[in-house]
């Protein structure tokens, strides 16, 4: 695993020598979504870096997701990386973005690394050893989720959510829970601030792909949480041709009864 973070901070610092310079180019995909030469730089070198520490494992990007689902379903075990999560917060120069590196097995992934370069700060976690936190300083911990604490009888939650407009059904969730706290970021930090017990849940409702959510979510889960979809099964990952994910929840404390406020 520590191979692989250190690919993850090698991408970083690609993308921090691309996020100082103002002058970078921003293009649009086909779907409307932007790119940048950081995206694509940390794309080819992550790539190349895979390739030569695991040879024949599969790669699928989230900027060379041409493979077809005749080729997919063949893969057991795969690298799934997204070189830039949070494109649009890169751009808006607010630095809440990240390097996603998961390895999937079987449809679940076993090992994340995220990677935030503007923070300095990376978290990583394989299945069976748990999950860590790298400080700026070079302090590495390990990380649990908390429990919700209570006071006077209801849960005081804090919400993690993105920087977008607040949806009908966020607006809908806020209203089932009782006191809470919001705090607003981007890309997959949401997840992993519930990882190290900083925020309770991230509910999403919107439309999000797989390399969004698999790095994060290892690292999730092997703190003692969960990512699952809004009937509360564990996301799974390369199972259908589409590489969308439904909606879902990331939340730390499993004795709270979540789907009481998906319903």
């Amino acid at each position: 695993m520590d191979k692989v973070v250190d690919i993850a901070s090698q991408a970083a610092e690609r993308i921090i020598n691309i996020y100082l310079d103002d002058r970078f180019d921003i293009q649009l995909k086909s779907d409307r979504t932007p790119v940048t030469q950081a995206d694509l730089q940390a794309h080819h070198l992550i790539v190349d870096k895979l390739q030569q520490l695991t040879g024949d494992i599969p790669i699928l990007s989230e900027e060379s997701a041409s493979y077809g689902w005749q080729q997919r379903k063949l893969w057991q075990l795969y690298w799934l990386i997204d070189p830039l999560d949070g494109t649009q917060e890169f751009i808006d120069k607010n630095g809440e973005f990240t390097v996603n590196i998961a390895l999937i097995s079987n449809g679940k992934p076993i090992m994340g690394i995220v990677q935030a370069p503007v923070l300095g700060e990376v978290y990583f976690a394989a299945t069976g050893i748990g999950a860590f936190k790298t400080s700026a300083t070079n302090n590495t911990q390990l990380i649990k989720v908390r429990q919700v604490p209570q006071l006077n009888g209801q849960a005081e939650f804090i919400v993690a959510i993105g920087r977008g407009c607040i949806s009908e059904q966020l607006k809908k969730f806020y209203l089932k829970l009782s006191k809470h706290k919001t705090i607003r970021l981007g890309s997959s930090l949401k997840t992993c601030l519930i990882a190290e017990g900083k925020a309770d849940v991230y509910p999403r409702f919107g439309k999000t792909s797989e390399w969004d959510t698999a790095a994060a979510q290892c690292i999730l889960e092997c703190a003692g949480g969960l990512v699952s979809d809004m009937q509360l099964s564990p996301l799974k990952y390369n199972t259908k041709d589409s590489l969308l994910n439904p909606e879902f929840i990331a939340y730390g404390d499993k004795t709270i009864s979540w789907s009481n406020y998906l319903t």
